[in-house]
């Protein structure tokens, strides 16, 4: 019975998300884990008569890991690409290659078959919210700075100024577009080295051995880098995962997000989390896909409940994880 439901999210994706035409292109890259996801999005890719090609790899260890170059050779030469693996391909360089290339590619990271029946797939209004969350990434597009403050102790300044922001609403229809459906959400990347203060996680890290976060994790940033990492024993699993890569740009302030899926709800799941509508998530490691300037190995998201957003002293964009504009 489940296959039944699958089939109404692998419906949104293809026809609502990826806007999938006749004889298009359409290649799903999965790995061993997902091949049912996969298998879902074929079949309705098939009925609209799009050529569909199944690429299936090992699962990598980590989020964005490195792809084999025949997978990366191949998102380059598609028009569409889903890509349902267990750890995102979002800032591995075959993702950016195959978006310069044109391709539309829908991110789909983590993605269980409870991902694809999920109401913040299946039921949410892309199309209506799509407006808003445009107007959102316009403001933090205007911004020089934002405050980020919440009632655990959040108190974090980031330099936006000059930066662009982007409205990922989940309608993946132009040439070289990239979303992570059903992630919501207005996103920036802060100018490099600008970030400073206390941040208190509340929500998810969606990393292996972090996930759902059973108390809050305190990381102190200075000057664009995380510098300490505290809390229980899943801030020393997440200081481990930093500090296991090896490299001092991992520690590197690389987003905002505004989450703005209403439907969505807090799973341990990047895909749901970071769109989840009452918060935030900043990130740490590469930025250099999305406007910025560091390349790493990971990107990991901090996710927020009910923060406090302040744009240049003067403009609410949050309150208290309520949106203002």
């Amino acid at each position: 019975m489940k296959e039944i439901l699958m089939m109404k999210g692998a419906m949104k994706l293809v026809e609502t998300c990826g806007n999938v035409q006749e004889n298009e292109n359409v290649l799903i890259v999965t790995d061993f884990n997902l091949i049912s996801v996969a298998e879902a999005l074929a079949k309705v890719a098939y009925e609209r008569n799009a050529k569909v090609v199944i690429m299936a790899m090992e699962p990598r260890k980590m989020h964005n890991e490195a792809i084999p170059s025949v997978v990366g050779a191949a998102m380059a030469k598609a028009d569409v690409v889903f890509v349902p693996t267990t750890f995102t391909v979002a800032h591995t360089k075959a993702r950016i290659a195959a978006s310069k290339a044109g391709a539309r590619i829908i991110n789909m990271p983590d993605y269980s078959e409870e991902v694809l029946v999920s109401p913040a797939l299946t039921e949410v209004d892309f199309e209506g919210l799509a407006p808003k969350v445009k107007k959102v990434a316009e403001f933090l597009t205007k911004a020089k700075k934002a405050h980020v403050t919440s009632v655990l102790g959040t108190d974090v300044i980031l330099g936006l100024d000059g930066r662009e922001g982007a409205a990922l609403t989940g309608l993946i229809h132009e040439k070289g577009q990239f979303g992570t459906p059903p992630d919501i959400e207005g996103r920036i990347t802060p100018v490099e080295g600008t970030t400073n203060g206390i941040i208190y996680v509340d929500g998810s890290i969606p990393a292996p051995g972090v996930s759902l976060l059973s108390e809050p994790i305190k990381v102190v940033v200075k000057d664009g880098f995380v510098t300490d990492i505290s809390g229980g024993q899943q801030a020393r699993n997440f200081a481990k995962i930093l500090k296991d890569a090896n490299d001092h740009n991992v520690y590197n302030i690389a987003e905002l997000g505004i989450g703005m899926n209403p439907l969505a709800r807090l799973k341990g799941v990047m895909t749901e989390d970071e769109g989840m509508t009452g918060t935030i998530h900043i990130a740490v490691g590469t930025s250099g896909a999305f406007g910025g300037k560091i390349h790493t190995s990971l990107h990991l998201d901090m996710i927020q409940r009910n923060p406090t957003v302040v744009l240049d002293d003067s403009t609410v964009l949050l309150d208290t994880g309520k949106l203002m504009i």
